[in-house]
């Protein structure tokens, strides 16, 4: 069989279980050619399909994610690995990412809370060659993660990654302060209907906050304004519902509260800075 009627194949069977069947299909088979997808469609549609594909395919079909399937998902146009200890990175946290680049241009000092793969904050490092940055996350396996993506994008000069959880007193001892934070902390309800892509493999720890989804903004954000800078900001991720909750927990909390929207023009983001007014 050739690749090409093999991805036809594959797409026909993962059509129950995938809305993006076709692509899931495509990927896998680039991943198992060793090369890019673009080379893929080009150069080897034609190809004998290789031995390991269906054995992918049917990973794919029981709800694994893709990512998890090839070890790596680009974000920010950068490529991070990632493993089951981490969330996969999503295209709508790119909202954090630009929030914070537009917000606060020049940044010195970042810190990343929840780290995970460290796409936010590398991604931040990227683009500003000139600050240097800390992640944090409570999974040591998380932070192995991070720690490599920093290594293969060339920042470990300019990232540090620090095994803490906010939930616990002491946490943010000898960290310093930051011009700019990121955050992107578990804000699930726990009893919310998850895809079993997302519920079946993803990190709970790093899904769920409780009934509300609330608990971990309400633990963290009063603690930020310790953490900043005078001047400095931070942006938090949010659920699309959740704008108005968490933007009182941060107006408790002294902050000025600014909502972005992600691409689909749903609530992403509040940039939190420490001058008070209504959220915009």
């Amino acid at each position: 069989m050739s690749v090409a009627l093999a991805i036809r194949a594959a797409a026909e069977s993962l059509s129950a279980t995938s809305d993006t069947a076709r692509l899931d299909a495509e990927v896998l088979m680039a991943h198992t050619l060793g090369c890019s997808r673009t080379d893929l469609l080009l150069r080897h549609m034609g190809d004998p399909a290789p031995e390991g594909f269906d054995a992918l395919i049917a990973r794919r079909a029981a709800h694994e994610p893709v990512a998890y399937i090839t070890g790596h998902q680009e974000f920010w146009g950068l490529p991070f690995r990632v493993t089951p200890a981490t969330l996969i990175p999503r295209g709508d946290s790119e909202t954090i990412v630009e929030a914070a680049l537009e917000a606060f241009p020049a940044p010195a000092r970042v810190l990343d809370c929840g780290t995970g793969t460290g796409a936010l904050l590398l991604s931040v490092l990227h683009e500003r060659p000139g600050a240097q940055g800390v992640g944090v996350d409570a999974s040591s396996d998380a932070l192995a993660v991070a720690q490599g993506n920093a290594e293969a994008l060339g920042l470990t000069a300019r990232a540090q990654m620090v095994l803490a959880d906010w939930t616990q007193a002491g946490w943010a001892d000898g960290l310093g302060r930051f011009d700019l934070i990121l955050a992107n902390p578990p804000y699930v309800e726990s009893s919310a209907a998850l895809d079993p892509s997302v519920r079946d493999y993803e990190p709970a720890s790093a899904l769920f906050a409780g009934a509300e989804g609330l608990d971990d903004y309400r633990i963290l954000i009063p603690q930020l304004p310790e953490l900043l800078h005078p001047g400095g900001l931070a942006v938090i991720e949010i659920g699309y519902q959740q704008a108005q909750a968490v933007g009182q927990i941060a107006a408790q909390a002294g902050f000025a509260v600014k909502l972005r929207l992600d691409l689909a023009d749903r609530p992403r983001a509040l940039v939190l800075s420490q001058e008070r007014q209504a959220m915009t």
